[in-house]
């Protein structure tokens, strides 16, 4: 007799959507578990750390900031600065209260202020911790105690570093083999900030040799410092060593501007016939100059006269203006001379609508120019009520920005003195040419 084997039958009714949602019913339970595994935990912490107090670590509390208090005795100047003890209990000044602030080491610190409020304590122990306490306060005294003579002294150093432009570094060599002259613009020191925003400067030199002005070099720029290290050697040709006391050395310090001119920072000269040059025969020789402001040598000698002719013709609507010479202008270069040219602008409701300029007059300080302009005043104006004229006398220079020696301003509510004179003679006789000197100003 054969016996049968069990049959297996397939399951009927459970389906793929069933399946899913079993699984999905599943993850669901796991994260409320989790969930609440977490709330508890949080809520064991919690109940932990309140309990115990000042054993819960400093990250959760809130310091106090340090204060300047003054003295309690009321006859000093004295400040002390309270800041809580990063290595034990924070101490205060006699007769006042400890903040309960706790320290690091898990101490508090009005466990030192309380024997001396409640007087419990015997009295040696209050001698021993005033004692203490009067060291401390004495000890921060004489730290924080500013004098007179020190606030004297801030005071200058502030003014002195208002005014100071920082260090120029470079050094001298000389090849009798090549005939040639080494400089080494080695780097800058503490230059000023030209960008306000970003507190630093684009630095570069120039460098030019005096008093021929042929020679002309300059650094690439080093953005966003003031303290630029170039270590850029120029070497100038055809030099002979016994032309080297005549030469000077003439460094202009500028900042980068991408959008307008360069500013002009500061320059430096240097004559070498005040080194010893048989030194940089043999070998290198380092410098250190201080830089100096390119306005310094006008403010000692003045700007100097400017001669200015002007003519109104109203039936023209015309007003010619003849510029003659000028005199006792500055020493701009090293060489005792400038090259000086004037600029004219014409300016109608105190906008500038017109512009002319004469040509440079190389190497003096009493130029001849000799030159006439003629202006179209615009229609519709009384006269020359509206109108008024500015003169820029100023240095050419191939190397930096043409520097502005000084200025005169005739017409409009600015003139004054000579100028207003000379400007109502002008416009009360008409088609007479009318002439005077004015002293320029800065």
């Amino acid at each position: 007799m054969v016996e049968e084997e069990p049959k297996i039958k397939a399951i009927e009714g459970v389906t793929s959507p069933t399946i899913i949602g079993l699984c999905l019913g599943g993850a669901v339970f796991v994260l409320c578990m989790a969930a609440l595994t977490c709330f508890c935990y949080r809520q064991r912490r919690n109940h932990n750390a309140k309990r115990h107090g000042p054993d819960q670590p400093l990250a959760f509390h809130t310091h106090r900031r340090p204060t300047a208090v003054k003295s309690p005795a009321g006859t000093t100047t004295h400040y002390l600065k309270k800041s809580p003890s990063p290595t034990g209990p924070s101490k205060t000044p006699p007769g006042m209260s400890a903040p309960h602030t706790p320290s690091p080491t898990g101490s508090s610190s009005g466990s030192m202020a309380g024997p001396l409020e409640s007087g419990v304590s015997n009295g040696s122990d209050k001698v021993e911790q005033s004692t203490t306490m009067k060291d401390v306060y004495t000890t921060e005294n004489e730290v924080h105690t500013p004098t007179k003579e020190e606030m004297e002294t801030n005071e200058k150093n502030l003014q002195q570093s208002a005014s100071y432009l920082g260090q120029l570094v470079f050094k001298l060599r000389y090849k009798h083999d090549k005939n040639a002259l080494i400089v080494s613009v080695v780097r800058c020191r503490d230059l000023p900030a030209k960008d306000p925003n970003l507190g630093s400067s684009d630095p570069y030199v120039k460098l030019q040799l005096l008093p021929d002005k042929q020679h002309k070099v300059k650094t690439r720029v080093l953005r966003k410092t003031r303290n630029p290290v170039y270590d850029e050697d120029f070497t100038f040709y055809g030099i002979n060593f016994n032309q080297l006391p005549n030469i000077t050395l003439h460094f202009v310090v500028l900042s980068f501007d991408r959008y307008s001119r360069d500013d002009i920072i500061g320059e430096v000269f240097c004559a070498l016939n005040s080194v010893d040059v048989t030194q940089i025969e043999n070998q290198q020789m380092a410098l250190c100059r201080e830089i100096q402001p390119r306005s310094l040598k006008i403010r000692s000698q003045g700007r100097g006269e400017l001669l200015v002719s002007l003519c109104w013709q109203p039936a023209a609507n015309r007003l010619t203006v003849v510029v003659l010479k000028a005199r006792n202008l500055p020493k701009m270069d090293v060489t005792g001379l400038a090259d000086p040219y004037v600029k004219i602008y014409l300016l109608y409701n105190g906008q500038r609508i017109a512009k002319k300029k004469t040509h440079v007059k190389k190497r003096t300080l009493s130029p001849v120019f000799n030159e006439s302009f003629v202006f179209d005043i615009p229609a519709g104006g009384e006269g020359l009520d509206n109108v008024s004229l500015e003169f820029l006398l100023l240095d050419w220079d191939r190397v930096t920005k043409n520097e502005v020696i000084g200025r005169l301003e005739m017409g409009g509510a600015k003139c004054t003195g000579t100028a207003l004179h000379h400007w109502k003679e002008v416009c009360n006789s008409a088609r007479r040419q009318i002439a005077d000197w004015h002293k320029l100003r800065e």
